[in-house]
């Protein structure tokens, strides 16, 4: 795998840059800035465009521009521009069905009401894409009132102690998506899915 392509999911602009929806973006622009490649934006794509190379694996990173709502229509102008499989692509996602500091790569399943990833399936017609998941946890429920304030949750800004937490994550995601041309999948999903944030 020469070309790999990662597109992480959140809401362009200031307002959203450090709420926990945005938990895709904030993980590429930290490896991005690893490798001293800057965000360009590039129209067509309906996104902001960044390329290096790790050894001789090219990598092509993306934020979309349309707000997680329509993130679909940038994944279908990414695949359709540069004629890829879905199999070179890896969605970086939140998920408040996930406790803090819990990881999930998934090569298939639903959207589990996530509406940046329920885009993506319906513009591609398919569940079968690679998504890594980035557990932020779910809002406190209020008097037991079930999904009490998901929205505040999930655009609310990531608290200290949390990007802590946070901060251990991005650093084994990256890890693990550095060696995508060096190791086989199936040891990273293994090594991802079973990071305990205990343990570093």
């Amino acid at each position: 795998m020469n070309e790999i392509y990662l597109i992480g999911l959140g809401n362009p602009g200031k307002k959203y840059s450090k709420s926990r929806h945005n938990i895709g973006f904030l993980l590429l622009e930290i490896l991005s800035k690893k490798y001293k490649s800057n965000f360009l934006l590039k129209d067509k794509l309906k996104c902001s465009f960044s390329e290096f190379k790790i050894n001789d694996a090219t990598y092509r990173l993306f934020l979309p521009n349309t707000f997680m709502n329509n993130s679909g229509d940038a994944v279908r102008a990414i695949i359709d521009w540069y004629k890829i499989n879905l199999d070179q692509i890896y969605i970086i996602v939140d998920d408040k069905d996930l406790p803090l500091g819990k990881i999930r790569f998934r090569k298939k399943g639903s959207s589990g009401g996530h509406n940046g990833l329920k885009s993506i399936i319906e513009k591609l017609q398919t569940h079968n894409f690679n998504r890594i998941r980035i557990g932020i946890g779910s809002p406190r429920s209020i008097q037991g009132i079930k999904n009490f304030n998901t929205i505040s949750h999930v655009l609310g800004n990531i608290s200290l102690e949390e990007k802590t937490i946070l901060d251990k994550v991005y650093k084994k995601v990256i890890e693990s998506l550095e060696q995508l041309n060096t190791k086989r999948e199936e040891f990273i999903i293994e090594e991802l899915n079973s990071f305990d944030k205990e343990q570093i």
